[in-house]
């Protein structure tokens, strides 16, 4: 089986919103909204990305949280990076080139995966990408990734274990790290409170 494969047959077909009072990721509807724009159908998406149609329709419908892996392939099927996905709360004026109010910022919620990045920059146009990451307890990135260019990051609070080349790094409040992000790593909050990271990726590229 491929990565998220499911084996109920009625799920390779569907391509309708959730039922009312499902729980509805953000994501998906974002994904499925780009996917018809672009042309692709479920099946051509699932082909690019070694994904099943199974597993991509229900993180379409909102049934389940693709991995940060699983995202970057679809993004990358799709031509566009994860920062894409950031929603934007309000609309954008002269002084949001330039600054970000704290109630303003962009917002990428994987509640599913109880991730969430908000952008603490004005937008993703620059050489720049800046973060402010929480990470709720037990949550983070299951699968090492890798991307184009370099990362920084600094633990505000909480802990974080970092695997960089699958060496573990563990990591509280006033450390700090920087990685090529060409190698592979993957990042977890191993408890007991929430972590919260800013993060910094040069060129934006997640």
């Amino acid at each position: 089986m491929t990565e998220g494969e499911n084996s109920d047959p009625e799920l390779q077909t569907m391509d309708t919103d959730p039922p009312s009072g499902d729980p509805v990721d953000t994501i998906g509807p974002q994904i499925r909204e780009l996917r018809q724009q672009r042309g692709l159908t479920l099946t051509k998406l699932a082909a690019t990305t070694g994904l099943s149609v199974g597993h991509l329709s229900q993180v379409e419908r909102g049934l389940s949280t693709p991995t940060i892996r699983q995202l970057q392939l679809i993004s990358s099927a799709m031509g566009v990076t994860i920062g894409w996905f950031f929603r934007d709360p309000t609309p954008r004026d002269d002084e949001d080139r330039v600054v970000v109010r704290a109630g303003r910022r962009k917002v990428l919620d994987m509640g599913g995966l109880g991730l969430t990045d908000e952008l603490l920059v004005p937008n993703l146009e620059g050489k720049l990408e800046l973060l402010l990451c929480t990470i709720q307890p037990g949550a983070g990135s299951p699968d090492s990734y890798t991307h184009e260019g370099e990362e920084a990051a600094f633990i505000l609070s909480g802990a974080l274990e970092l695997w960089v080349d699958e060496k573990l790094y563990v990591l509280g409040a006033g450390d700090s790290f920087a990685l090529a992000s060409t190698r592979p790593h993957r990042y977890r909050n191993p408890g007991p409170g929430i972590t919260q990271v800013i993060w910094a990726i040069t060129p934006p590229s997640f």
